[in-house]
């Protein structure tokens, strides 16, 4: 799936604010988009955005801190950094607890703005291409037959070939066989390899892998 292009999202209903950002981030060329409340940000908002978003703390109608909310909900990809107030530091840090990568005060330090944005950048395209890579090893996962998810469950629960051939009622030729389709199939380079993938998928010593 092509994802959108990684894109700097500020809500914040200060018009000031607001062109200040936009000013500030697309001076070193970062795609930037502003919106004046979360409802209207939330209504353009691409089903699988990535990149980050600055959120104003404080707003008329849907706040900050529900934006917040609502995006985790979604599950969307973006970074969250928080824009606040002085007075309204200790909501930031209930933010923060919340997900959120970082908060900035107003009036805020241009420099600031931009290492702090650019970590939060860093951190999405760590995020998306950890999932993008998951969503590949599950797809291969998923071309294995049920036999041969029953022996790569019992390789990586620590089983020898002899151990899952007696479990699974084959012969040790047979396990060996399947265990070859598997590291191909999941285009494994090494056993360790493998291991790292069922990781990845969740998969546990304590899996049960026989029928």
């Amino acid at each position: 799936m092509l994802l959108p292009e990684p894109t700097v999202y500020i809500v914040d209903d200060d018009d000031a604010v607001r062109d200040s950002l936009v000013w500030l981030l697309s001076s070193v060329k970062m795609p930037v988009k502003a919106f004046a409340s979360a409802e209207e940000f939330l209504e353009a908002l691409d089903p699988t955005p990535t990149g980050c978003v600055l959120i104003d703390v404080r707003m008329p109608g849907t706040s900050g801190l529900q934006l917040q909310e609502i995006l985790k909900d979604r599950a969307a990809n973006l970074s969250v950094i928080i824009v606040t107030g002085h007075a309204d530091v200790p909501m930031a840090i209930r933010a923060m607890k919340a997900g959120a990568v970082d908060f900035v005060e107003k009036p805020f330090n241009d420099q600031q703005v931009l290492e702090l944005v650019s970590k939060a950048m860093e951190k999405n395209t760590r995020a998306v291409r950890e999932i993008a890579q998951g969503n590949e090893i599950r797809g291969r996962y998923d071309t294995l037959t049920p036999r041969e998810t029953e022996v790569f469950r019992g390789l990586i629960a620590g089983l020898p070939n002899k151990a899952i051939a007696a479990d699974l009622g084959l012969s040790q030729k047979t396990v060996e066989i399947h265990r070859a389709k598997v590291m191909k199939k999941m285009r494994a380079k090494s056993f360790a390899e493998l291991v790292a993938m069922a990781t990845k998928l969740g998969l546990t010593k304590e899996s049960s892998y026989s029928s």
